[in-house]
């Protein structure tokens, strides 16, 4: 895919329902030590949304995504999510809440020791018990042509290029079709080129499986290309709310300099 026909296709429409909230946030806090990281973030994601969260290296973009999953707990306020207070979850319940959210890692989190498909059978088996040997396999052929990846079943993580694995790691994320998507920083580490077709992807993935997604990032062109609405975090606190237009319109300084930078 050529720069043009990546700037031709960007901003991919959906159909936002601001009736239905899927995840809300309300006083949010959380510190290591004496360090406060998160001092009271409130937010909402809605059904069918792209929400991309930027911020500065610190500003604790990473922190809150892993407090929404509960890989971090939080110190103080609320997160509901699809209906369900996540802070008061036992481990049973909150591992079956976990299977309705998919998490794009930065570092994309393959096995290593498995190929391709065994990541994806793996991630099937485990949430989907129900599914027969053919559906597990139609599942996994419809998620690799999906991601641009149908000839990858039988390759090692260790023979992919940094897009590549990251296109599969999308994959075994979307395979068990989870409603809410969570994406921390996932263009870092990718060339300019293949940072824009897996910003395309995750519009794509919107699209198709209807998702609602927060998208952590610092790379302005995922933002552009993937915003429906953008929040910026600024010592520990939603500095500022808006839309692409309002936030590329801005004449403050730290909206600003970060932005287009």
């Amino acid at each position: 895919m050529t720069l043009k026909e990546i700037d031709i296709i960007q901003n991919v429409p959906n159909a936002i329902d601001k009736n239905q909230t899927v995840l809300e946030i309300s006083n949010l806090k959380k510190a290591f030590d004496d360090l406060e990281i998160l001092k009271g973030v409130s937010l909402k994601l809605y059904k069918g949304e792209n929400l991309v969260v930027l911020g500065k290296s610190g500003s604790g973009k990473s922190v809150l995504i892993k407090c929404i999953v509960r890989l971090l707990n939080a110190d103080g306020g609320k997160i509901n999510v699809l209906g369900q207070e996540i802070t008061t979850l036992n481990y049973k319940e909150l591992n079956q809440l976990r299977t309705k959210i998919g998490f794009l890692f930065q570092s994309g989190a393959l096995y290593d020791s498995m190929t391709v498909k065994q990541n994806l059978e793996f991630q099937l088996r485990k949430i989907k018990k129900h599914l027969t040997e053919q559906e597990i396999k139609d599942k996994i052929t419809e998620v690799l042509e999906n991601v641009g990846l149908p000839n990858s079943l039988n390759k090692m993580p260790s023979e992919l290029s940094g897009g590549m694995r990251k296109r599969i790691s999308l994959a075994r994320t979307i395979v068990v079709a989870p409603d809410i998507m969570l994406y921390d920083e996932p263009t870092t580490g990718l060339d300019p080129v293949t940072s824009n077709e897996i910003s395309l992807l995750i519009n794509e993935v919107q699209e198709k499986y209807k998702t609602s997604s927060i998208i952590i990032t610092h790379d302005i062109s995922c933002a552009r290309t993937n915003a429906n609405r953008l929040l910026m975090l600024r010592d520990g606190i939603i500095y500022k709310e808006g839309s692409l237009e309002e936030f590329e319109k801005s004449t403050d300084p730290n909206v600003n300099t970060f932005f287009n930078k």
